[in-house]
């Protein structure tokens, strides 16, 4: 292993970490199949790119797609076959005035479709750049038709001004929830909430510092809490950071939260948020000299468990070109709540060069606890909303909003480092395989537009496949998955495709079905086919684990695969 860079001492722990020998950092998918039209169900329109937003609207039986200046609302079960579109273009004077500000004609004075929610009166709430001027809508779909009700929302502080920006959003109970910078240099980051009571996050470097939004997602902390806890909403983010000792800049991963019932306070952090609270979040890699970066994350919850078995799989790569190495890791939503529940505050200490410093706080810390969703034990004191938070416990997290301990993944280490294509996208798949054990998928897109499936076997991370989905190797920009078809959406700039989670049809005899080791896919010794685990009335023939094809009746010598 190489000897870390002397740039930032609070980096030399976390990275002590080595993978074992027997990791599989060049571990190849046991199967890699090309670009064919055969895999997948593929949209593209003529003209139109940046296939980036997706909305599943499985009452309606719809995928509805935000690209460069239209939305389309396509067959969920065949995304090919288009049944309806919009177009939201830009005028000729909205294009005149985005040139004259700097902006490429071509490029950045388009209209992306940046936002797209559905509402609780079952109609879509849609954003776009609209040349560099953010504008917001309604949308509704009747009688096959998309229709724009063309109210002209100003969207500044909900979509980004620069198509190419990160960007991250939420809508709960009809509230907006939004991540990205408020003004047309992209200077003023904020997190958001635009209904009922604005509300954001400072202009503070200390609060935000040239961030690079990434996902935002809701947990449902105060169901049955007996503590009268909030639900929250989860920010996750690369920015700089303020808290390293280093002589250039440090990027780091975080995740933030604030609480759904946040009004701001009465005197102190007016129209703020008075629970930002933010940590470091750590995906230790082999050789890795600088931090690695976390690029997307994927809440995966058991529906028959608390929330606090939830888990979010992030993907990370290196901020450096000298690696190839993505990583994922995966952390529990018990462990990051911790850290914010109960975890020390780092707060800035001025030094003599003006150079400010950040260290573990460890004076007395107010009661209310700064930073914490209004609960039983506040309500107690006649604290019934953060209007009525004292001053003291405001001015304490409007200055001290990080925490000092990081958030460790589960097992202090990724579950899968691999070289190659770097990550972009990731989603997870729970599937209960012939042997009645539950196992956890990973679908991972890339930036050469491919797509793996990999599973970690009791520590023993295998690849299954990589799929080519488009033609021209795009990186993939957006995934998202449907309970309802059983099938995988995913977005590039040159077009949207879907595949399903298997094609155990790919597997023509038993033992190739049996060494694939997929968890959705057994050999039906009677039909003598491999098959979908889900549609089949009789046992079949599965070893996922061991991949044990002597299982087989015609089991010969030992299998040798190729790599098609």
């Amino acid at each position: 292993m190489h000897l870390l860079l002397p740039l930032c001492v609070l980096w030399l722990l976390p990275l002590a970490w080595t993978l074992e020998e027997d990791s599989p950092l060049d571990c190849v998918p046991r199967r890699s199949f090309p670009y064919h039209r055969d895999n997948a169900h593929l949209f593209h329109e003529e003209g139109v790119f940046n296939y980036s937003t997706m909305l599943l609207r499985e009452d309606l039986d719809l995928l509805l797609l935000g690209a460069r200046e239209a939305v389309y609302a396509l067959d969920l079960k065949d995304i090919s076959k288009k049944l309806a579109s919009v177009k939201w273009e830009v005028t000729q004077q909205q294009k005149n005035e985005c040139k004259n500000k700097g902006k490429d004609l071509e490029t950045e004075c388009k209209n992306y479709i940046r936002i797209l929610h559905q509402t609780e009166d079952n109609r879509m709430y849609v954003c776009g750049t609209n040349a560099f001027d953010p504008e917001c809508d309604y949308m509704s779909y009747a009688n096959g038709k998309l229709t724009l009700e063309k109210k002209g929302e100003d969207g500044k502080g909900k979509c980004p001004f620069d198509p190419f920006h990160r960007y991250a959003s939420i809508m709960v109970e009809n509230n907006l929830y939004t991540a990205t910078s408020i003004n047309f240099l992209g200077s003023e980051p904020v997190l958001m909430r635009s209904s009922p009571i604005s509300i954001r996050t400072e202009f503070k470097s200390s609060w935000l510092n040239e961030p690079n939004f990434v996902s935002m997602t809701q947990m449902p902390e105060g169901y049955m809490s007996e503590e009268g806890d909030d639900d929250k909403v989860y920010l996750f983010f690369s920015e700089t950071a303020v808290e390293c000792d280093c002589y250039n800049k440090m990027v780091v991963s975080r995740v933030a939260r604030v609480c759904k019932g946040d009004l701001g306070g009465q005197r102190t952090l007016q129209k703020k948020w008075t629970s930002f609270l933010k940590a470091r979040m750590d995906c230790p890699v082999l050789e890795s000299q600088l931090p690695y970066i976390i690029q997307d994350t994927y809440r995966f919850c058991d529906p028959q468990q608390d929330w606090r078995d939830c888990l979010f799989y992030a993907i990370f790569t290196p901020q450096s070109d000298k690696s190839d190495l993505s990583a994922v890791c995966a952390y529990r939503v018990s462990d990051i709540s911790r850290v914010f529940a109960e975890g020390k505050y780092k707060t800035p200490v001025p030094v003599e060069t003006s150079f400010v410093k950040w260290v573990m706080y460890s004076g007395d810390v107010p009661v209310p606890r700064p930073g914490a969703c209004i609960d039983n034990a506040a309500r107690k004191a006649n604290i019934t909303k953060t209007l009525d938070l004292p001053d003291r416990t405001l001015q304490f997290i409007k200055d001290r909003p990080l925490m000092d301990q990081a958030i460790q993944p589960i097992g202090n280490k990724p579950l899968l480092v691999r070289r190659g294509a770097r990550f972009t996208r990731i989603i997870v798949n729970q599937v209960q395989a012939a042997d009645g054990e539950k196992y956890r998928v990973m679908f991972i897109g890339t930036e050469e537009g491919t797509m793996l499936k990999a599973v970690n076997y009791d520590g023993e991370m295998f690849i299954i496949e990589e799929v080519h989905l488009f033609q021209t190797p795009e990186p993939i920009k957006i995934l998202t998955f449907s309970n309802l078809t059983g099938q995988i959406y995913a977005g590039s700039d040159y077009g949207a495709a879907q595949i399903p989670l298997a094609t155990c049809g790919r597997s023509l005899s038993c033992m190739d079905c049996v060494l694939a080791r997929d968890p959705y896919c057994g050999w039906d010794k009677d039909v003598r086919k491999c098959v979908f685990l889900s549609n089949s009335p009789r046992g079949l023939i599965q070893s996922v684990k061991k991949g044990d094809a002597s299982l087989c009746p015609e089991a010969g010598p030992p299998f040798c695969f190729q790599i098609l």
